[in-house]
């Protein structure tokens, strides 16, 4: 393929003419792994990094142990102690994960790796460069190791990069796409904040500690089958072919967990044909109910959109004329603590029918009450959807920008 004029082609692509191709040890100072040895967690003192305190581009802290001042004056300045604006990497289990370092005082274990950037590179673009996916793949396809894979410092340092040596240039490009990340930063805390205010709004309109306006009687207490009619699943024969691959929508817990807290299950991954319902034990469940998991994972709901058969893992609740399937949803959302005593002391965790049955709920006494609640909370999901549709939409935008900025693609400067 032909290069345009003012790029050439290099070792990790075509870059432009004034870039250059060279090898990560040329930009840092040192790279080293962090202790090894045990470190006592104390109250107060010194953040103790992991792997698992690396995410989303940044530190989480609120996540991280503490040490003591003692035990961190112990550790090698050098392997051990990061210090402002060096890089963190993520070299055991999950790889590749990057941290910047702030003014904050911290100490790293050995499942983290840290970079300190020398005066050739910023270290914002720096970090932004190795969390693009072609950097990113390739430290991969470089681990090592069997069970838990690892990055070896002694390959990585030798991972070649493609970047301007103006870093002017650089952090032109670090600052486009930083302002991008403060964007999904302020989304995801607006989205935190929205969460919270939701499972607070439910804990109030679902007790009837506060009640919407116009609504003044009592609420009732009723079992579960007083609600709804209650079904289960069933498995055909998987080693029969004619039961699968029908037209019969066929949910597995899998199905539910994978709508990650949204409300309808529109589809499921697999499908059974009509033959493979008549040979089992499962049931068509019509659309507007709501599918709950009953056995390992109890208590994840969904609103069916269309009609669906599920595993024996589910207790399914169609709803009664007088009871509203979306307050219902939300109702049986906040009785998992309950649901679960159900299971008793056993190993395995599993729902009956008829424990199920006779569960009891407290209730507006009418169903205008409940669809009025179910209203609110529904609205407060949407807005919720729209939140993390626009936050969906700028993570993929900033990767489109890294595609090409830090390509040369699109020059800044």
């Amino acid at each position: 393929m032909e290069v345009k004029p003012g790029y050439k082609r290099t070792e990790v692509g075509v870059i432009p003419e004034e870039w250059v191709c060279a090898k990560l040890s040329e930009f840092f100072s040192f790279i080293s792994y962090g202790f090894t040895n045990p470190m006592p967690t104390v109250h107060d003192g010194v953040f103790m990094i992991t792997a698992a305190d690396i995410n989303d581009g940044r530190l989480q802290l609120e996540t991280a142990r503490k040490t003591s001042e003692t035990a961190y004056r112990t550790l090698l300045t050098a392997k051990s102690k990061p210090r402002q604006n060096d890089v963190l990497l993520t070299k055991d289990g999950t790889l590749g994960r990057l941290a910047l370092v702030g003014n904050e005082t911290i100490c790293i274990n050995q499942s983290v790796a840290v970079i300190r950037p020398n005066e050739r590179v910023e270290p914002q673009f720096l970090k932004l460069l190795l969390e693009s996916p072609p950097y990113q793949k390739r430290m991969v396809e470089d681990a090592g190791g069997s069970t838990i894979k690892h990055i070896y410092i002694t390959i990585v340092d030798r991972m070649p990069l493609g970047l301007p040596l103006d870093r002017a240039e650089q952090r032109v490009i670090a600052t486009a796409l930083s302002d991008v990340d403060g964007l999904l930063g302020g989304l995801d805390q607006l989205i935190a904040k929205k969460r919270d205010l939701k499972q607070a709004a439910m804990q109030q309109l679902l007790t009837g500690q506060t009640r919407l306006p116009g609504f003044h009687g009592e609420w009732e207490v009723k079992r579960l089958d007083a609600l709804a009619d209650i079904r289960s699943g069933g498995t055909p024969s998987t080693g029969e072919p004619r039961f699968w691959d029908g037209d019969i929508p066929w949910c597995t817990p899998t199905d539910i967990t994978a709508l990650n807290r949204h409300k309808y299950l529109g589809e499921t991954a697999r499908m059974i044909t009509q033959l493979g319902l008549k040979a089992s034990s499962a049931e068509m469940i019509p659309a507007h109910s709501v599918v709950m998991t009953s056995r390992a994972t109890i208590g994840e709901c969904a609103i069916n959109a269309v009609p669906v058969s599920t595993n024996q893992g589910f207790k399914n609740l169609i709803p009664f004329a007088t009871t509203d399937v979306d307050f219902l949803y939300y109702l049986l959302g906040t009785q998992k603590q309950g649901f679960i005593s159900l299971c008793g002391g056993s190993t395995f965790l599993e729902i009956g029918k008829t424990q199920l049955a006779a569960y009891k709920v407290r209730l507006p006494d009418t169903k205008a009450e409940q669809t009025a609640i179910a209203a609110v909370l529904s609205d407060m999901d949407a807005e919720l959807a729209a939140l993390e549709q626009r936050r969906d939409k700028t993570r993929a935008l900033k990767q489109a920008m890294m595609q090409e900025l830090l390509t040369g693609r699109i020059r800044l400067v």
